[in-house]
Parts: C-alpha cells; structure tokens; sequence
C-alpha cells in the first residue's frame, strides 16, 4: 500500500470533517465536534497539518499543528490531533504524520512541540513515549468555549 504524506489542502475538507466526527466519537466526545467544511472554509487560513492519503485518493489520517509562544521556552509548535483510520493503524502512517510535524517544527527552529494524550489511550501514550516524548501528568486542560 503506497500512503502519501502531504499538506491539507482545501479540497480534503469535506473529507477531513468525517475524520474529525470519527475521531471525536474515538475520544468519546462527539457531541464537542462542531466544525464544518463552511467554516473550514471561511477560517482555512488557519488551518496548517498534513493529510495521509491512499491510492485512491481518500484520506485516511491527519494531523494538524500552529504555532506557539510559551513564555519559558519561546517559540513552539502545538499538534492539535493526530488521527488514523483505525484499520490503518500499526502500518507506520501515525509515525509518518507525526515526523512531518516534527519536521517542520524543526524546519521552522522551534523550541518544542506540545500536544495531548487521552489519559486513558494507552497505545497513543505508549507511540509518543517510543518517539522520546514527556508525558505530563500535572497539567490539566483548561477550555472556555466562546
């Protein structure tokens, strides 16, 4: 199976809506997704990851990523999702799309990438562990939805 890695694109939001209600129902919140393709569309500006596309041209993983400052460490790179279709998972396609973010936080001098682990996803924790990641047990999320 030949798997690409490449930027989002505006033609893959329709696409990527489904994954997004996929992987909110896989975190056992689907009632939080509320994005669209319209408003994926008004907002793409801000919109930046990469899309794990097969051959037939179905994207089949994602991960997307912005910019941060953290006041101690300076310029970083936030990775909000990292999803695989759970029938393309242990394929190496999560480690693909991780090291395009990895990449290009590099690319870019970053200081770190930060992102977020479901306490209770063992096999995510134990993927970012294998990479070198430090997982934090003190932080806690902090949302206040506008």
């Amino acid at each position: 199976m030949s798997i690409q890695i490449r930027p989002i694109e505006e033609a893959d939001f329709t696409q990527l809506v489904a994954l997004f209600k996929e992987f909110a129902i896989f975190e056992k919140a689907p009632e939080l997704m509320t994005n669209t393709v319209e408003k994926m569309i008004a907002e793409k500006d801000y919109i930046n990851g990469y899309a794990a596309v097969n051959e037939e041209n179905t994207i089949i993983g994602y991960a997307t990523c912005f910019f941060a400052y953290y006041t101690w460490i300076g310029k970083s790179f936030y990775m909000d999702d990292l999803y695989v279709k759970p029938e393309y998972r242990a394929q190496g396609i999560g480690t693909k799309l991780i090291n395009s973010i990895i990449d290009l936080a590099t690319k870019e001098h970053c200081s770190k990438l930060r992102w977020q682990v479901s306490e209770w996803n063992t096999p995510a924790i134990g993927f970012y562990k294998s990479l070198g990641a430090q997982i934090n047990e003190t932080e806690r999320n902090c949302d206040l939805i506008l």
